[in-house]
């Protein structure tokens, strides 16, 4: 067994070309199209080292705020003169001290952990986790269509271009399916209009056919129950894949959402903002839900997810991994029941805002897709990805050590 003796937290800035920050902070939800200009992210990274010199790293992707890294302070100390491979033991410890909070910090660490394991027994994560896909299927999934959310007053918010009306999401749509995606989610506007979400979901299915799976997610947005089930009747004339997170109750509410599923025809996809194992079985057999989400980020790592994809396949659901990254396409590979990896965020004329920290050759940019619109998880051991330590080193904003 190998003593963890050192954890190591960044925190580091990079430039995202023709994207702006809203008012809600540069995370990569709170990002925004906007021609020539330059948004400064934040990132932030862990490295686990043991007493043997093997290390275990990971750079977050969508989890990356000050809340989470704060909270990854709180628990990072935990780990030190842990045995390394006790990852179940630590995953239990950490959710028990984190139970006051909403778990974002405990995913990297436990991540950083599986990492370490892999690197430890020269084998990728798919191999621990059983992974036997090797070509997971892509969706494009958008950014929001608005710079700020802010409506001005005819309703509309601060268009500026990018996928500012119908007709540029369509366009982008069918762009995605040149590059090889059969799947596309939309994130409409923020300013929540359910009209104008409804007209946007029939005219993209319009323009670019029945051979592409579409799905919405407004992202909470719609500001009532009865906009979701406007917008839920939209998607059901348009045949979409599903429907995520539709209104402002935060995606929380199994009531409500068991309501709005026997109302609408288009399967429901929730749990996003619901963390962990227990409350997601909860939801679900309380039925407010047809798909479950995970995501190794926000459910205590890839060890909470495993818990989480159990659970779906023990209940003859499908379960769909948020977001992007390494640990994500792992994930998936060993997962029966998931459908699609999630590229995100994308848009015509920007970047996915990605840490550029892949020294590998590794990404999730718009063209990581091959002809047939699918990805690979990472060979090597490990996550099977190399991280540039000199760029979050030479970006830093905070270097903090346990040990």
């Amino acid at each position: 067994m190998s003593i963890i003796e050192k954890v190591e937290l960044y925190a580091f800035n990079f430039e995202a070309e023709n994207l702006t920050a809203s008012a809600s902070g540069s995370s990569i939800g709170g990002l925004f199209y906007e021609k020539g200009a330059k948004a400064t992210v934040t990132k932030y990274s862990v490295k686990i080292t043991t007493t043997d010199g093997c290390t275990g790293s990971y750079v977050l992707n969508w989890g990356a705020s000050p809340s989470v890294f704060g909270q990854m302070q709180m628990l990072a100390p935990m780990l030190v003169g842990r045995h390394a491979e006790a990852r179940q033991g630590i995953y239990d410890d950490l959710k028990r001290e984190a139970r006051q909070f909403d778990h974002m910090g405990h995913g990297p660490l436990d991540i950083a952990l599986w990492d370490w394991q892999g690197r430890a027994l020269n084998c990728s994560v798919s191999t621990l986790l059983g992974g036997y896909r090797k070509k997971l299927p892509a969706y494009a999934s958008t950014y929001h269509g608005n710079r700020n959310g802010h409506s001005n007053k005819n309703g509309h918010g601060n268009r500026n271009g990018g996928l500012d009306c119908k007709e540029a999401y369509a366009d982008f749509a069918l762009a995605c399916r040149a590059l090889g995606y059969t799947a596309f989610k939309i994130h409409g506007w923020h300013e929540g209009n359910a009209r104008e979400e409804a007209e946007l979901v029939t005219y993209v299915r319009k323009i670019v056919g029945e051979d592409m799976h579409l799905m919405l997610d407004p992202a909470c947005q719609l500001r009532s129950f009865a906009d979701a089930l406007y917008v839920g009747r939209a998607c059901d004339e348009a045949n979409y894949f599903w429907l995520e997170d539709p209104y402002r109750d935060s995606g929380v509410s199994a009531f409500a959402h068991k309501k709005l599923r026997g109302m609408i025809k288009t399967p429901l996809l929730q749990t996003e903002h619901i963390r962990g194992v227990e409350p997601k079985a909860d939801f679900l057999i309380a039925g407010g839900t047809d798909f479950l989400r995970s995501d190794p980020e926000y459910d205590m790592g890839l060890t909470g997810c495993q818990k989480i994809h159990h659970l779906a396949e023990s209940m003859g659901v499908d379960v769909e991994v948020h977001a992007c990254g390494p640990a994500h396409r792992h994930l998936m590979a060993a997962s029966r029941n998931s459908n699609f990896y999630e590229v995100a965020l994308v848009g015509p004329d920007c970047p996915n805002a990605i840490a550029p920290v892949y020294n590998c050759g590794y990404s999730d940019q718009l063209d990581c897709v091959d002809k047939d619109g699918m990805v690979a998880p990472p060979q090597g051991a490990g996550l099977g990805v190399e991280y540039d330590w000199d760029f979050i080193t030479a970006n830093q904003l905070a270097h903090i050590v346990y040990d």
